[in-house]
């Protein structure tokens, strides 16, 4: 990935939230892709700049501080060429992330959580349980060691690749911020499997990426609504191989293209 595709990557995963970074945060990406200046001096100036900053604010303003301390973060891990295929490391990245925005930052919740999703039509996926939410890192984490990559064609290997990433962003081990450290460690898990030239999907199109996790693990069997990988590998198969399959948030919704009479009333 080159600077400016991962400061791509870093501001578009804001979107997941439905956050925006400020114009000064895009000036300081600027300054730091052109050369000008390092990304030790870039996380420098978002904090200064921030302390700097009246205390008192609103909600709309602390979302941005969220958004622009959250990008240079992800910048600064993008650019380092360290990785553990950990639990330890999945734990980690979310540390760094939202370390003084969060107080749980890289802690595992303690409760049970439901999220009401605009592709399930106000429904949820189901999140694992907190009494067993370290079990079930450790055991994601050892199949996934233990599986082999040899033989497979490439679109065999993104299938594998969307299961895997699936099924972990699925044990939502945190309060908040599960895509954009899921993301972050999917990016830095792809280069660990060779994966070195990953293009700027994420820029434009992050918030499919949670959608097309959200219908990779939500099923409803009595209104003919099944879970489904397939958004999900068109993403990766865009990221990874250059394709230009179709994203659009819309085609997420799970009753997108169904007659009216069998959409339930709003």
């Amino acid at each position: 990935m080159t600077e400016e595709i991962i400061w791509q990557t870093a501001i578009g995963l804001q979107q997941v939230d439905d956050l925006k970074p400020s114009a000064y945060l895009l000036e300081i990406a600027k300054q730091h892709f052109a050369g000008d200046i390092t990304i030790a001096e870039a996380k420098g100036r978002i904090e200064d700049y921030y302390k700097a900053a009246p205390v008192r604010r609103t909600t709309s303003e602390d979302r941005t501080v969220e958004a622009d301390e959250v990008s240079v973060r992800i910048a600064e891990i993008l650019s380092e060429n360290t990785f553990s295929f950990s639990p330890a490391e999945y734990l980690n990245i979310h540390r760094r992330l939202f370390v003084g925005i969060y107080e749980f930052a890289g802690k595992i919740r303690d409760y049970n959580i439901t999220k009401s999703e605009h592709v399930l039509n106000g429904d949820t996926v189901t999140y694992a349980g907190a009494d067993y939410l370290s079990a079930t890192l450790e055991h994601d984490f050892a199949k996934e060691r233990k599986f082999s990559y040899k033989g497979l064609t490439q679109i065999q290997t993104i299938e594998h690749i969307a299961r895997f990433i699936s099924d972990l962003w699925q044990v939502h081990p945190f309060g908040e911020g599960n895509t954009r450290t899921t993301a972050v460690f999917l990016i830095k898990y792809l280069r660990e499997l060779g994966f070195k030239n990953i293009n700027d999907t994420f820029a434009q199109h992050s918030l499919f990426f949670r959608n097309a996790l959200v219908r990779a693990n939500y099923q409803n069997i009595i209104n003919n609504i099944h879970s489904t990988n397939m958004y999900l590998e068109h993403f990766l198969r865009n990221l990874l191989l250059d394709e230009n399959l179709t994203l659009r948030n819309e085609e997420l919704h799970i009753y997108y293209g169904a007659p009216a009479e069998f959409q339930p009333m709003p």
